[in-house]
């Protein structure tokens, strides 16, 4: 697909709905040409065309980070990519009780919220690396920090999240010395169909941390954690 060549091109995974469309919305009022990754030809044909209602430049891109030939049908179809925004995650079946849960919830959540992220960015890492200022933001949650320990035990959520902050951090040592920049963030407690919409915190609120993460300088933060008010502790 061919872009314009001097327009930044920026793919949000999960976007079809909730924080990520907020975040592809943002991007693309930044002047972003903002690539709507999600699964369901349905909701993802729904988000284009709510973008670009909004005078928005944006295209689909069928997306399951599950799948790796999805995945890689994906990066094969982008030829220009200067923001990857990591937001597709599930919070898995409740109660998650680490007494009795089933591993298999654990397995499920982590393929998404971990394995899926490990999937997207590797796949997408050749354009990527094309770009002038890329950089990627993966999208955690504060439930997990070890140190503040918020939310309700999720056995399965919450290290999901934790790794994937770790591996964040990996990333962003293997990428030292190098124009790619990574972090991650997390929204907060915002008001979505994940959360059963029980919060004042607006999608647009939300999407703020990953835009700013997103449109970084070069000289900006590596490896970090961060929300609204600053760095996240682990």
């Amino acid at each position: 697909m061919d872009r314009v060549n001097d327009t930044k091109t920026a793919l949000v995974t999960g976007a079809n709905k909730g924080i990520g469309f907020a975040i592809a919305e943002g991007l693309g009022a930044l002047g972003f040409t903002v690539a709507v990754g999600a699964r369901d030809d349905v909701r993802r044909k729904d988000a284009v065309e709510r973008l670009r209602v909004k005078g928005i430049d944006a295209f689909g891109v069928p997306l399951d980070v599950t799948s790796d030939d999805s995945v890689a049908q994906a990066a094969a179809s982008i030829e220009r990519l200067d923001v990857l925004v990591n937001n597709a995650g599930i919070g898995g079946p409740a109660p998650q009780d680490p007494t009795s849960i089933d591993l298999g919830t654990i397995r499920t959540v982590l393929d998404t919220n971990v394995l899926g992220v490990v999937r997207v960015t590797n796949a997408l890492l050749p354009v990527l690396r094309r770009a002038a200022s890329p950089r990627i933001v993966n999208v955690s949650s504060n439930m997990g920090s070890l140190a503040l320990r918020t939310g309700p035990i999720m056995a399965a959520y919450a290290p999901s999240k934790s790794m994937l902050n770790s591996i964040t951090v990996q990333y962003a040592r293997a990428f030292e010395g190098t124009n790619v920049v990574i972090n991650a963030c997390c929204p907060g407690y915002v008001a979505t169909d994940f959360t059963g919409h029980a919060s004042t915190r607006t999608p647009e609120q939300g999407a703020a941390i990953a835009i700013r993460l997103a449109t970084l300088p070069d000289d900006g933060p590596r490896g970090g954690f961060f929300d609204d008010d600053g760095v996240i502790p682990w």
